[in-house]
């Protein structure tokens, strides 16, 4: 626990002294009680540092980006000053190790996403891009000197990331895309990077840009860290897309690059092929999976006490009833195993021995699961879902974007249906 609470903090986000209390009542020989809000017990699998990590997690989510996010969501305004408070709890990058960051498990990571998609989607795809899709690689793939350039003033928020991987013409399908390095005809030792990325969360604010782009001379798929501040005027531009119908408290735009200038420095040196961003991205989707049960679990809240505060017929409670009880019901059973296979997915990653489809599988199923109950349970506030200031629509709203992004639910029932015949049907 002191590694990941040695970074400095404000001491009323540092947990309370709870844990050994909590650790013992588990251990009680006194008859359990069922605990909604944990069905199956999964605080029984966490370690003493999981559990203060999750604690710190939820009590920042919760008393400093909650008051925010109704407002952050009707404005479609997202406040980078957010991952500079993520950074001082230590919640950016928290699975890596040295420079600054948390080094925590897995699992430890995935209840950091948990608590940041308890509140919203968008706050906890900022987060995870900065954390799985930049930071993750650079600790990976990267030089030493990218390292020490980049990480220890990203694990603070202090440089903000963005990855550049889908195009315009290819989402489900990278292997096709566009973009392109080429040699610098006159300037030794650089690349120009040339096309467009579009759907990139951060990218309007980002300083460092994460690109996957194919080199011309081989045809092979590299990943370049293009920095803001090298690009001449004109070579790169990042304009946000809005409008959108999900995912508004976060911010997301292109990347248009015309014949951007990178120094070879700053090329991962050996990872080439789809390899590279496939990693990066199965880390994001391990943190989808376990984040998304943190939005049906809030949905789940203000569905029971919108409930049990609501009376129907004879002055009863609509809680009473069988319909809305089933609801609740499925939405519970849904979360809590989810949770449970999120977890055990983490214990088998930290061991080496997670496999690319079980992280297909468990972000597949949780996204569709989080998204068909938080859909049904809306129906529990009638007309009054309608209203934003019920919350519930904003997680049905940003729950059809995390089973879009980042492989696409059909996308990964083909990647298992391959894993499991052994046939491509991509093709």
């Amino acid at each position: 626990m002191s590694r990941f609470l040695s970074r400095s903090c404000p001491r009323w986000l540092l947990p309370r002294t709870l844990a050994p209390r909590a650790i013992r009542s588990y251990a009680s020989t006194s008859t359990p009680e069922f605990d909604w809000q944990d069905p199956l017990g999964s605080k029984n699998l966490l370690t003493e540092e999981e559990l203060a990590v999750s604690e710190t997690a939820e009590r920042y989510c919760q008393e400093q980006l909650l008051p925010r996010v109704l407002q952050a969501y009707r404005d479609e305004n997202y406040d980078p000053l957010i991952l500079r408070e993520m950074g001082e709890l230590g919640l950016l990058g928290a699975t890596i190790e040295g420079y600054g960051c948390a080094g925590v498990s897995t699992v430890a990571g995935g209840l950091i996403t948990r608590a940041v998609e308890r509140v919203d989607s968008g706050y906890r795809s900022a987060m995870s891009v900065q954390s799985s899709l930049v930071m993750g690689p650079i600790a990976d793939f990267g030089t030493a000197e990218q390292k020490e350039r980049y990480l220890p003033q990203m694990v603070q928020g202090k440089l903000l990331g963005a990855f550049g991987l889908t195009e315009p013409n290819h989402g489900s399908d990278p292997g096709s895309m566009e973009t392109t390095a080429r040699e610098h005809p006159t300037k030794k030792g650089y690349y120009l990077l040339s096309g467009a990325k579009t759907w990139i969360t951060n990218s309007p604010i980002a300083d460092v840009l994460l690109v996957w782009a194919k080199l011309q001379a081989t045809g092979k798929i590299r990943g370049f860290l293009v920095d803001r501040r090298d690009c001449p005027t004109g070579t790169l531009e990042t304009p946000a897309i809005k409008n959108k119908n999900g995912l508004r408290a976060s911010i997301t735009g292109m990347i248009q690059l015309d014949d951007c200038p990178v120094p070879h420095e700053n090329m991962f040196p050996e990872v080439e092929g789809l390899r590279g961003p496939f990693t990066c991205l199965n880390s994001a989707r391990y943190g989808i999976a376990l984040g998304t049960m943190g939005a049906l679990e809030d949905c789940i809240e203000m569905a029971r006490t919108y409930a049990l505060e609501r009376k129907q017929f004879k002055n009863n409670p609509i809680a009473k009833y069988q319909l809305v009880q089933k609801k609740l019901a499925d939405a519970a059973t849904d979360a809590a195993y989810g949770t449970l296979v999120a977890i055990q997915v983490g214990r088998l990653k930290d061991q080496g021995k997670a496999t690319p489809e079980m992280i297909s599988m468990i972000k597949r199923q949780n996204c569709d699961k989080a998204l068909q109950n938080a859909r049904v349970l809306q129906e529990i506030f009638g007309g009054n879902a309608v209203s934003d200031e019920y919350g519930i629509g904003r997680h049905v709203a940003n729950l059809f974007v995390t089973q879009t992004y980042e492989g696409q639910s059909d996308i990964h029932s083909l990647i298992l249906g391959r894993a499991i015949t052994g046939l491509q049907a991509f093709v």
